[in-house]
């Protein structure tokens, strides 16, 4: 130990001679110590092998490897299993090598693979009998091997790997035997868990999970998965039978609410997890067949479940329990398959009916599994049966009923409350009467759930909710001001005073009574504790959204001075950010009569251009300054006139923002205030051009220069459909002044692959990104095709069946005809194919039947909201090649293949 102690530090660099010593001690069969001794020491610096070490180790290390893991009778199992982890490690790295030596990495693993796969299957042909670690720590190293294997080396010959797989299922099923004993119901006396001699825990439970893993890689591999496609009903059926609650895991979750709520949201690192995530990969991989298999397997295990039950068997209710588990844990796509024909409503009803009649004391987890399957499939499950459970979901929370059958009536709650009818809806008052009860003794995690259906059902109401505030309020108020350092209580908890604040009749007698105090740690906030003012500042904005004028003017009135003293003076980032987004929040409520209310003339103006101007300030970090963007766009909408004359100011404090940020979110925010600019100029949109040209920039000849030079790479990267809609159209309207100025700009092309082989940190640092240089009227012209390339994609224009590859310019007006040599491809595409989430929010804006509506406030108020982006573009593309032929042509040769014929299809209407 003391020998591979330093040689985990000095190795290789300042021992090179290590490796050879240890090999040679590993290779002498006569030095039984040494070979132990050498054996312990290779393992431990194992993890240190590289690219250099391991081609040149692999063929002089693996022959005694194998010697020691194929001689039992020389060597013990925890000698040979110190072997398999070695042989691990070598797969592990060849795996990591196999992109760049794919060649080589193969054949060093051909040449141990018959050998590897011979031994694994004996080692996995010995049964697993015992819960005890030393039975079977040989097989959890096969198992790790195994999967190394599948998942670096996914086209090795199915024959070879196919060998091990009956004995793998072997090792499989009579493992679930032990687990089921000895973990399961804690019916056989033994420590489940153990110690390696490196210190590394060794459980059962590990080593399932280990097995499901490999089991979920196995069927993820379609080769495999064909080879093992007719055991997949009983690879399901023993799955769910491994999710069975542990006799452990009811000790645990009886004493503490709060564990119980952590499990059931964690997703690592347990039997019920791993495999949900085997059945969800036998749905994916297997799609019909695999749904098929899991329902049936299901419905195996609930009818051997009432089987014990006429048995008299006391743990019946477990596999009942892991049934409606796993079926849980696959609600979206059972839901699609009931829809696809499949009967998977009849299997739940009946499997949640059966459960009406048992005591709920004796099967508290049985019950809470039933509240919470019901709320999945609330949409497929009868109405009937949702109103019964959702009656019974305010009973229970009412009752003396253990703590799990509490969390999953509240799970219950949540979902239902929002779909019942008004009629069927139980006396609400008695519900929130309950949760209030409940938020009392609730702590941690529980405490995030009660929260939850609280909100869910102060919403669900309706006319009941008038006579709510004065009850919740106050409390939800209290647990608001002592988790305020908690961000996800404290966000909970001014979520169900929104839900509050938006109930009939509630509104005015809430502000009423937050007002004062939030009023009171504004004003003096300097002396409060971490976390209020910044708190305060984000229920005050949670009050302005969407308030009637009065309430904001009372707001006002209170709090104004105080918010802007906080950007003007904290250094808080947290402040900073909620203040910002509350002053965005005033002018959005307040408008332009938010400039009178302040009393002397031009003072609340020149307040908020005082706090834009401190939020632009090039020296704060970034992160102050991430909602400036917001904030001013607000300035742009509601309050153009008196920010007109001020424009110059405030584009040259944007471009020294942006020229010192090191956050994209922020510089692209800023890109948005400036094409909101360029809308705000049109129809004299030249003027603001020569604007951006007097304007100096640090390090480019003007503003223009710079502000172009960032607008065109960051273009692909906005996000927000809002965002996406006015930074587009302003391209267009800036590339159709035809500027002189533009064409002397030359931006950011295309990346330039500059060498072979895989860029590594310090490759990157010497030799940074190298881009072609185009100008800038050709970046514009590539980008927003791009972006009528995506809609037409989005909208599923399929009226015109244009072969994109071979396809010719048709005539288009006039009876012109576009010359075909112009559209030929050329290597100038626009900036990195955007984001799934850019794609996403572009999905809003490009759909034509969308009503316009955005849960953005500031997509509420602006005009460009009526504008319909494709019609936009349309416009644009065709004005252009009616004015300006010329141009028109030569734009077009810097186009993709797909950007050309998507111009191609808006010409030809």
């Amino acid at each position: 130990m003391a020998v591979a102690a330093i040689g985990q530090n000095d190795w290789p660099e300042d021992w090179p001679e290590l490796l050879p010593f240890l090999l040679k001690l590993i290779g002498d069969q006569s030095n039984g110590n040494g070979v132990r001794g050498a054996l312990r020491c290779l393992a431990l610096l194992s993890d240190d092998l590289d690219d250099t070490s391991i081609p040149k180790l692999v063929p002089e290390l693996f022959p005694s490897l194998y010697r020691i893991i194929s001689s039992p009778h020389l060597y013990e199992n925890s000698l040979r299993a110190k072997a398999l982890g070695i042989v691990h490690s070598c797969i592990s790295m060849l795996g990591s090598m196999s992109g760049v030596y794919k060649r080589e990495t193969v054949n060093l693993m051909t040449s141990m693979l018959d050998p590897l796969v011979e031994q694994f299957s004996i080692i996995l042909n010995s049964p697993v009998l015992s819960p005890n670690p030393d039975d079977w720590s040989m097989q959890m190293e096969v198992l790790k091997c195994l999967l190394q294997l599948i998942q670096n080396f996914p086209r090795l010959p199915e024959a070879k790997i196919s060998a091990v797989l009956a004995p793998l299922w072997q090792n499989f099923v009579s493992s679930f035997k032990v687990y089921h004993l000895s973990i399961i119901q804690a019916s056989e006396d033994a420590d489940n868990v153990g110690y390696d001699s490196d210190g590394s825990e060794r459980s059962l439970e590990s080593f399932e999970i280990q097995l499901f893993e490999l089991w979920t890689t196995i069927v993820g591999n379609s080769m495999l998965a064909k080879v093992i496609a007719g055991n997949v009903k009983e690879l399901a059926y023993y799955t769910i039978s491994f999710q069975q609650i542990t006799e452990e895991q009811v000790q645990n979750w009886s004493r503490d609410a709060n564990q119980y709520v952590a499990d059931e949201d964690d997703v690592t690192y347990s039997c019920r997890v791993s495999g949900s995530l085997l059945l969800e990969e036998i749905v994916t991989a297997y799609e019909d067949y695999g749904i098929d298999a899991i329902l049936e397997a299901s419905q195996v295990c609930f009818r051997e479940s009432r089987e014990l039950k006429q048995a008299g068997s006391a743990d019946w209710w477990r596999l009942h329990e892991a049934s409606l588990f796993a079926l849980g844990s696959l609600s979206e796509h059972l839901c699609e398959a009931q829809d696809s024909g499949y009967n998977v409503r009849d299997l739940l009803e009946h499997m949640v009916t059966d459960i009406v009649g048992t005591v709920v004391h004796q099967y508290p987890f049985l019950h809470a599994r039933a509240f919470s399957v019901v709320a999945k499939f609330s949409s497929l499950i009868s109405k009937g049966i949702c109103e019964q459970y959702l009656c019974n979901a305010a009973h229970a929370i009412a009752s003396d009923v253990p703590p799990p059958v509490k969390v999953g009536a509240c799970r219950a709650l949540a979902e239902l409350l929002p779909e019942s009818n008004q009629s069927s809806m139980p006396n609400i008052m008695g519900i929130l009467s309950s949760l209030v009860d409940l938020l009392r003794q609730a702590s941690d995690e529980t405490l995030h759930l009660v929260l939850e259906t609280l909100q869910s059902a102060i919403k669900s109401g309706g006319e009941q909710s008038t006579s709510i505030e004065p009850v919740i309020s106050p409390i939800i108020l209290d647990v608001w001001a002592q988790h305020i350092a908690d961000p996800f209580i404290s966000i909970d908890a001014v979520e169900v005073l929104e839900a509050i604040k938006n109930a009939p009749g509630c509104l005015e007698p809430l502000v009423s009574r937050i007002l004062p105090t939030i009023g009171t740690i504004l004003s003096k906030s300097k002396i409060q504790p971490d976390g209020l003012v910044a708190g305060s500042l984000d229920l005050l904005t949670m009050i302005l959204k969407n308030a009637p004028a009065a309430v904001v003017k009372a707001v006002f009135d209170t709090c104004f001075i105080s918010t802007i003293q906080i950007v003007l003076e904290s250094d808080d980032h947290g402040e900073m950010q909620n203040a910002t987004e509350c002053l965005a929040a005033f002018i959005s409520g307040g408008r332009q009569e938010l400039l009178v209310w302040g009393g002397e003339q031009g003072s609340t103006l020149k307040m908020l251009l005082s706090a834009a101007s401190r939020l632009l300030d090039p020296e704060l970090e970034s992160s102050v300054s991430l909602f400036v963007g917001s904030y001013i766009l607000q300035l742009i909408l509601h309050l153009p006139s008196h920010l007109s004359p001020h424009i110059p100011e405030l584009i040259a404090a944007i471009v020294r923002r942006m020229q010192t940020s090191d956050i994209e979110g922020l510089k692209s925010s800023l890109v948005v205030i400036i094409a909101r600019l360029v809308h705000l100029s049109a129809p004299n949109v030249d003027q603001f051009i020569n604007l951006l040209l007097a304007i100096p920039a640090q390090g480019y000849g003007n503003s223009l220069v710079y502000i172009m030079s960032e607008w065109s790479q960051l273009q692909g990267e906005i996000q927000g459909a809002y965002q996406i809609k006015v930074t587009t159209t302003a391209l267009a309207l800036l590339i159709s002044t035809r500027h002189p100025e533009l064409s002397r700009i030359e931006v950011n092309g295309h990346l330039v692959k500059t060498s072979a082989g895989i860029t590594t940190r310090s490759k990157a640092r010497v030799t940074p990104d190298n881009w072609t240089k185009i100008p800038l009227p050709s970046k514009i012209f590539a980008l927003l095709a791009d972006t009528l390339a995506e809609i037409q994609e989005q909208v599923g224009d399929d009226a015109d069946n244009i072969d994109e590859e071979d396809s010719d310019w048709e005539e288009v007006q006039n009876g012109d005809a576009t010359p075909h040599d112009i559209m030929y491809s050329a290597s100038v595409p626009s900036n990195a194919n955007p984001s799934v989430e850019h794609l996403n929010a572009m999905a809003k804006v490009f759909d034509e039947d969308e009503d316009g509506s955005y849960d953005d406030d500031l997509a509420k108020t602006d005009s460009l909201n009526e504008v319909k982006l494709s019609d936009f573009l349309t416009n644009t593309f065709v004005n252009l090649w009616g004015s300006d032929r010329t141009l028109f042509e030569y734009l077009c040769q810097g186009l993709t293949n797909p950007q050309r014929v998507a111009i191609q299809k808006v010409l030809q209407k």
